[in-house]
């Protein structure tokens, strides 16, 4: 999560590559300077490190074409969804090649009677929604941005709907992947479980681009909820809201979404977002789907749950615009937060730890943040044990970059003593090498050694997830 400049250690791009890129191509391939610097950064806390050149394919055979190119050649391939990923995926730091797949935006086939459909990687969730919804159906993995559905893959994303509907792992069926030799290779299928030889789509969800170019997913679908109610508890303590979630799901009770946003969240949430009715207090924000019946019991147990920990009743947020508003102004989180102190920076960061020991990791990371005196809310799915903290920073200060890091530090080897890991969500990318090392210990070398029976020359987005 350091905040620091990068400098890319640039891979030599012959002209000859250069050449065949534009035959191949043509106006689809550039080396715009503006182009290239949006390719060279995420929504990270990192500088940008632009690639050399920036391809924009529209089909499979033209990505495997751009691929055996680089690989002749040596030079690096970096894939490019929507540049939304957080721990540095997307930044060229041996500079080559940005694979965009943007224009690989169509989905393919939808099997309404199977709930299930097959995506080119560029179609983001917010469009296969739209293009399900007039079949009762509806994808549920939301990470907040409208991401590409290859980099949710590619960096197995998860979100609010988690706790009930699992992440990017249970929802890919199959996939269509570009090797670093160029070749393309169909893992999986449509058929609900197999037990045909190594499992290899879950080792390419994940991986960050750095075993091959996702082109294809087959994803799991699921039927729009008959009954879909959201609901608001705002709490005294934060112990109070947490030990709620610990409660609910030890309880078994499958709510589809359980948002925890701590005092300082909430404030600026209500400031930014304009919820009006709302205290400055640790809050759980609720969602419910099922029949009508069904999500009334669900409440029910939960409204128990709440009141026995010092929670207020609920307020309902039933009409679908209002749920609206509610989730918007969660996704909006980062931005409110930013918004508490103006000209600041925000560096996001995040860990997960098994749903006994919440309490005990975000109770002593915001004691640590409190003693410190950084401003930096906490928030997260907590339904799977995930939450966030978003250090809100002056990038010029560097006292204050290093508290942020030893506190970020010191919470991610708590979680990982705990039980836990040092990304629940967010990935590895280049931020939490070393955390991954922390909680891996002799299976990176497993690691190291997959990455390179697969990609020798090191080729697919070099730098990420482990050194080679």
């Amino acid at each position: 999560m350091k905040v620091e400049r990068l400098t890319a250690q640039k891979v030599p791009i012959p002209n000859s590559l250069t050449a065949a890129l534009g035959v191949l191509l043509d106006d689809r391939m550039t080396t715009s300077a503006a182009v290239l610097e949006q390719h060279g950064k995420g929504e990270g806390p990192f500088s940008a490190v632009p690639p050399d050149i920036v391809c924009f394919p529209d089909t499979n055979e033209e990505v495997s074409a751009i691929v055996k190119l680089c690989a002749e050649h040596k030079v690096p391939v970096i894939p490019f969804g929507t540049g939304t990923s957080l721990e540095g995926h997307v930044l060229a730091l041996k500079g080559g090649v940005s694979v965009d797949v943007t224009r690989m935006n169509n989905v393919l086939e939808v099997n309404a009677e199977d709930l299930d459909c097959r995506v080119q990687a560029g179609v983001t969730r917010k469009q296969l929604n739209e293009y399900i919804k007039d079949q009762g159906l509806f994808f549920p993995i939301d990470p907040g941005a409208d991401a590409s559905l290859g980099g949710m893959t590619a960096t197995r994303a998860s979100g609010t709907n988690a706790v009930r509907y699992g992440t990017m792992r249970e929802s890919v069926l199959g996939l269509t992947v570009v090797m670093p030799d160029g070749r393309i290779v169909r893992t999986g299928g449509r058929a609900r479980k197999s037990a045909a030889g190594y499992d290899l789509t879950r080792l390419f969800v994940g991986s960050e681009g750095t075993l091959g170019v996702i082109t294809e997913i087959q994803l799991r679908l699921y039927g729009i909820p008959e009954s879909i109610s959201a609901a608001v508890c705002q709490f005294e303590t934060l112990a109070g809201a947490v030990a709620t979630v610990i409660q609910t799901i030890q309880m078994g009770v499958p709510v589809a979404r359980m948002e925890l946003l701590d005092e300082l969240q909430m404030k600026a949430c209500i400031a930014y977002s304009k919820l009006e009715g709302y205290e400055e207090k640790p809050t759980l924000f609720f969602e419910f789907h099922g029949s009508e019946n069904y999500t009334a019991e669900q409440a029910e147990t939960v409204g128990e749950i709440t009141s026995e920990n010092g929670g207020s009743a609920f307020k309902w947020a039933s009409r679908m615009e209002d749920r609206n508003a509610l989730w918007q102004a969660r996704h909006d989180s980062y931005y409110a937060a930013l918004a508490l102190v103006p000209g600041r920076r925000g560096i996001a960061t995040d860990v997960c730890v098994p749903i006994s020991r919440l309490a005990e990791c975000i109770l002593e990371t915001r004691k640590d943040i409190d003693e410190s005196g950084m401003i930096a809310p906490i928030l997260g799915h907590v339904g799977d044990g995930n939450f966030h903290v978003q250090f809100i920073v002056d990038p010029n200060d560097q006292a204050q970059l290093d508290k942020a890091e030893g506190i970020n530090e010191r919470m991610v080897n708590r979680a990982i003593a705990l039980g836990g890991t040092c990304t629940g969500e967010h990935g590895v990318g280049i931020a939490k090498m070393d955390f991954l090392v922390a909680e891996q210990g002799d299976a990176i070398s497993v690691m190291r050694t997959i990455k390179l029976a697969i990609d020798p020359d090191n080729i697919m987005n070099p730098g990420k997830i482990l050194r080679v």
